[in-house]
């Protein structure tokens, strides 16, 4: 995961790695570019496995969001914290208390319940 870095949306916030699907990309091709920008590792679209979804509704004006969750157990690299914040791995027991968007938050209670 990754604390989202000050001066951005939930600065301070420790998240799943990834963002928004530009145009005329794919779900998992602009995975495997954020990916590379946020953390400076190599990985694969075709190594990617779909893990789960949380999305919130549209409301005052604002679009929904949705985010598709993908886990990997290949990649190229060491993750570095390329846009400020930090980032570590951690065992699901050590997610719990971290501190989540309530995306982030949804996601964790579908992959661990």
């Amino acid at each position: 995961m990754q604390r989202r870095p000050d001066g951005k949306a939930h600065a301070g916030l420790w998240e799943f790695p990834g963002g928004k699907v530009e145009t005329g990309e794919t779900p998992r091709a602009a995975l495997v570019r954020e990916i590379a920008e946020e953390l400076g590792i190599a990985i694969r679209e075709s190594d990617l496995q779909p893990a789960g979804f949380a999305e919130t509704p549209a409301s005052q004006g604002r679009p929904g969001i949705m985010i598709l969750l993908y886990t990997t157990q290949h990649w190229q690299g060491e993750p570095v914290a390329l846009e400020g914040g930090e980032c570590g791995w951690f065992a699901p027991v050590e997610i719990a208390p971290l501190d989540r968007p309530p995306l982030d938050r949804e996601l964790c209670r579908g992959l661990f319940g």
